[in-house]
């Protein structure tokens, strides 16, 4: 069913293959448990808890990288699924990026990690939590 604003302008919604928001929906809490683990180490200087914040920060970037790919299959085909999908694949590869970048971090030898990776954990929480609102705002327009 397409929604009355999606037949107005002439531009028919589609909503995310449920491939694609199982891994957009699947790297939020992944995320949150890098951040989680991470505070944990700052706060208690137990080095197993960085070792858990890197596992899951690979985790969460396996599930970002299909989320990546799905929004590049979408913005090649012309989807017009979230209504900016530009700014949903822009978030997506930031969040990637620091992802990444945060995976450097935390390469580091224990203690240099902190506060850095903390900070970035933060931060690619923040744009995941925004890139999934925005790649889930389809389900919830009532586009199917």
């Amino acid at each position: 069913m397409i929604s009355a604003v999606a037949r107005r302008s002439g531009t028919a919604l589609y909503p995310l293959h449920p491939l694609h928001a199982f891994v957009l929906s699947g790297m939020v809490p992944l995320f949150i448990g890098v951040l989680l683990s991470d505070y944990a180490y700052w706060s208690s200087y137990v080095l197993q808890w960085k070792n858990f914040a890197s596992w899951l920060l690979i985790g969460a970037l396996v599930f970002n990288g299909f989320a990546l790919l799905g929004s590049i299959v979408s913005l090649i085909r012309g989807h017009e699924r979230m209504g900016k999908p530009l700014i949903y694949f822009l978030l997506l590869l930031a969040t990637f990026v620091l992802g990444v970048i945060n995976s450097f971090i935390h390469a580091k030898d224990a203690w240099a990690s902190m506060p850095t990776g903390l900070v970035l954990s933060v931060i690619t929480v923040i744009l995941a939590c925004a890139a999934t609102w925005i790649g889930l705002a389809s389900w919830r327009s009532g586009c199917a």
